[in-house]
């Protein structure tokens, strides 16, 4: 197994957006001189898992470990991350009609974070070019394939459509699907997992000003398909365990912490006394 450290690079606030959305974009952060390697490589092997490509030193270093991929990965999975140990390519010609809605095999229904699932784009995606579509927060629900397959267009969801190079990294369980698409053209998606294999720790970079006790949990500008406040309580959970904290974590219920609320004061019910914040 190979495992990778380096400094983290996001904040409190990037790392509760991700709690909250279940996934996190990263544009662009692939040279294109890689994009070109890999978009060759997979035209030259069309193999649906070309899991050699991971052995190869060009993307390993350039795309696997890419600085900005690899910060965000090791704020999320904790020091000596270990890397992918199988490709698979979603190579797809188009048009085609929309995926159904899924969530991928193995997926656990949890607030723990023990391996992320990622996907490279080396080639622009469009609108047209039928994106990967995610749904935010959908992290959280539980349903299985057939009973979430033939929903069509749901709302809130988020087209992943980016420029060559972007990089997107989701908990495992996201529900997605590849988007419908209305051109010609040959659609190339890599996808992986990272694994963690240390404790989680409040390790990446740590805003001076962030509030635990009041900070924005609740996910906003989308339904989220939860009973009122769910949403808040789900992320803040998943942020108190990536802290180290989950035996920590416990809610009061009604309007208390984390409830999404202007108080007055320190909301009630929040569990930590102010010298363990």
């Amino acid at each position: 197994m190979l495992t990778h450290d380096c400094p983290a690079t996001l904040t409190d606030t990037e790392v509760l957006g991700f709690c909250k959305n279940g996934y996190l974009m990263l544009p662009g952060v692939v040279s294109e001189e890689i994009n070109q390697r890999t978009l060759a490589y997979t035209d030259a092997n069309t193999s649906h898992e070309p899991t050699e490509i991971i052995q190869e030193p060009w993307f390993r270093d350039e795309v696997l470990l890419n600085p900005a991929v690899a910060g965000a990965v090791r704020s999320l999975l904790g020091a000596h991350f270990a890397l992918p140990n199988l490709m698979s390519s979603h190579r797809m010609e188009t048009p085609a009609p929309a995926q159904g809605w899924h969530r991928d095999g193995g997926s656990h229904y949890t607030h723990e974070l023990h391996y992320l699932q990622v996907f490279y784009l080396p080639q622009t995606c469009t609108d047209d070019m039928g994106p990967t579509e995610v749904l935010p927060g959908s992290h959280f629900l539980f349903a299985t394939s057939p009973t979430m397959g033939h929903y069509g267009a749901i709302q809130g969801m988020v087209k992943t459509s980016a420029p060559a190079g972007s990089v997107f990294l989701t908990v495992y369980s996201i529900w997605h699907r590849r988007g419908a698409s209305r051109i010609p053209s040959v659609r190339q998606l890599l996808k992986y997992n990272y694994w963690r294999t240390t404790p989680p720790t409040r390790d990446w970079r740590i805003e001076e000003d962030f509030d635990l006790a009041n900070a924005p949990y609740h996910l906003s500008g989308a339904p989220t398909f939860r009973p009122q406040f769910r949403d808040s309580r789900d992320s803040a959970r998943m942020f108190f365990w990536l802290c180290g904290m989950d035996d920590k974590f416990r809610t009061m219920g009604g309007q208390g912490w984390p409830m999404p609320a202007k108080f007055e004061e320190r909301p009630y019910g929040y569990p930590l006394a102010p010298e363990r914040v």
